[in-house]
C-alpha cells in the first residue's frame, strides 16, 4: 500500500532503545524524565575547562554492554548506539537471523563522530609520534561507521548511511528512514542518533562561543529550558534508536506499533552559522512542512517536544514559532533539563520521549524551571507529569548552520 493524497504514509514505530545520562535503557530514562531528575554533575573529562559539568552517562560501560572482544574496536558513541539498537530490536521482536537483510536499512546520525577516539589518538600523535596512532582510528571515529558497525552486526544489507545536520542530525535521520520505507526500498529501518563528545576540545569550544551554561555554583539546575534565568545549554551524551517499519510488514508479523511517524519537514535558515533566524522563519517552514506531510492541521497537535536547549535565543524563537503556528493549546516540554543537550543524538532522544508520551498519554515536566519566562506564549509543562489525551505530537530539532527538522507522530 502506498501513500495517497488522502492517506499519508505512516511508518510504524515498533521498538526503541536508549542510553542516556538518566539511564541505560528506555524504561530508566523515561522514569527519570517523568520525575524531572537532573543528571548534570561535574565530570573529570572537563576538569580545568571553563565549564566543568555535563550530563554524562557514567553508568555506561561498553565492555559490560557488548563484551570486551567487540567494544575495544568501537568508539564510545558507537558502543552506545549498538546497545540502544539491541534494546530496540528486542523490543520490536525482530530476529535478524530470520529477516531479509536486503530489505533492512540503517540510518544513524552523529553531529561530530567519534570525538573521544579522535582526541585520544591526536594526543598520542603529539606525545609519542605517528607510530603510536591506532590503525583503527578511522573505522572507529569516521561519521558513517556507527551505521556501518550496526549493519555488520545484524546483517542489514539495505541502504546504510549517516546524517549530520548538527543538533538536528537524528531527526533528519528519522525523516530519511521514513522516506526509505515510503519508497518501498526497505521493510525495516534502524534509525536514530548517537553522540559521545564530552571531551576537553568540544567542551572548551562550546564554552568559548558562549553556548554553555556557566551556572557552576549549582550545576544540577544549569539546564533550565524556558526559565527566565536560562543562560545556556549543558553538554550531554547518549544514543537513541528507533525501529521503523512499513505498516503492512509490522502487521504481517503481528507487531503492535507504539506510534506512527507520520510526517517530516526540513528547511535551512540560510543565515547565521550559530544563531537561529530571529523570526524563526526556517523553523516555521519545517514545522508547517511536517504537518502537511502528516495531513495534520495545527489544531490537531496536542503536544510539542521542544528543542528547548536552555539558551536565551533558541527558547525565545522556538516559543514564538510554536505559538505562531500551533497557538497556545499544545502541552510543551523539553527533556534537556534531564538529559542535557546530546547534539546529534538529541532529536532521537526526543523522538523516543514523544512516542512514549503518546503511548502512555502523559507529558513529562520540563526540569529545573524555577520561574517560567513570562515572555513565552506557550503552555510549558512544569513541576510534574501532565496526563493528557493525545492523538498527535511533534518534535522539533534546530541546529547550527540553520538546520531545521521536525517530525510528527500520531498515536497507535
Amino acid at each position: 500500500m502506498t501513500a495517497t493524497a488522502d492517506r499519508p504514509f505512516r511508518a510504524a514505530v515498533t521498538g526503541f532503545g536508549m542510553v542516556t545520562a538518566a539511564g541505560l535503557d528506555a524504561t530508566a530514562t523515561w522514569e527519570a524524565l517523568l520525575s524531572g531528575r537532573s543528571t548534570t554533575r561535574r565530570v573529570t573529562e572537563l576538569a580545568g575547562m571553563p565549564v566543568d559539568f555535563a550530563c554524562k552517562a557514567d553508568q555506561f560501560d561498553g565492555d559490560a554492554a557488548l563484551g570486551r572482544r567487540i567494544a575495544w574496536r568501537l568508539d564510545r558513541s558507537t558502543q552506545m548506539a549498538m546497545t540502544a539498537t539491541a534494546e530496540a530490536l528486542e523490543q520490536a521482536g525482530l530476529d535478524p537471523e530470520t529477516w531479509d537483510g536486503a530489505r533492512v536499512g540503517v540510518v544513524l546520525a552523529t553531529a561530530l563522530g567519534g570525538m573521544t577516539t579522535w582526541e585520544r589518538e591526536y594526543g598520542r600523535l603529539r606525545e609519542l609520534g605517528p607510530g603510536a596512532v591506532s590503525p583503527l582510528l578511522i573505522p572507529m571515529a569516521a561519521v558513517n561507521m556507527t551505521a556501518g558497525h550496526v549493519a555488520s552486526a545484524y546483517g542489514a544489507k539495505g541502504p546504510n548511511f549517516a546524517t549530520a545536520t548538527a543538533c538536528a542530525s537524528s531527526t533528519t535521520a528519522l525523516g530519511a528512514a521514513r522516506d526509505l520505507l515510503r519508497a518501498d526500498l526497505c521493510d525495516v529501518v534502524i534509525a536514530g542518533g548517537t553522540e559521545a563528545a564530552i571531551t576537553p576540545l568540544i567542551g572548551a569550544s562550546f564554552a568559548k562561543m558562549g553556548a554553555l551554561s556557566t551556572r557552576s555554583g549549582d550545576p544540577a539546575t544549569a539546564s533550565r529550558p524556558f526559565d527566565a534565568a536560562r543562560d545556556g545549554f549543558v553538554l550531554g551524551e547518549g544514543a537513541s534508536v528507533l525501529v521503523l517499519e512499513r505498516p503492512e510488514h509490522a502487521r504481517a508479523r503481528g507487531a503492535r506499533p507504539y506510534a506512527f511517524l507520520s510526517g517530516y519537514g526540513a528547511s535551512a535558515d540560510a543565515g547565521h552559522s550559530t544563531r537561529p533566524d530571529p523570526e524563526g522563519l526556517g523553523a516555521e517552514a519545517a514545522l508547517r512542512a511536517a504537518l502537511t506531510d502528516a495531513d495534520l492541521a495545527p489544531e490537531d497537535v496536542d503536544h510539542v517536544n521542544a528543542h528547548g536547549t536552555s539558551t536565551p535565543l533558541n527558547d525565545a524563537v522556538e516559543s514564538q514559532v510554536t505559538h505562531r503556528v500551533l497557538g497556545d493549546r499544545p502541552a510543551v516540554t523539553s527533556i534537556k533539563g534531564v538529559t542535557g543537550h546530546c547534539l546529534g543524538a538529541a532529536g532521537a532522544h526526543e523522538a523516543v520521549a514523544t512516542v512514549l508520551s503518546l503511548h502512555h498519554q502523559v507529558v513529562p515536566p520540563t526540569a529545573n524551571v524555577q520561574e517560567l519566562d513570562p515572555g513565552l506564549q506557550v503552555d510549558v509543562v512544569t513541576d510534574k507529569p501532565r496526563p493528557l489525551l493525545m492523538a498527535s505530537a511533534v518534535s522539533h530539532s534546530f541546529g547550527f548552520g540553520g538546520q531545521n527538522a521536525v517530525v510528527a507522530f500520531t498515536s497507535a
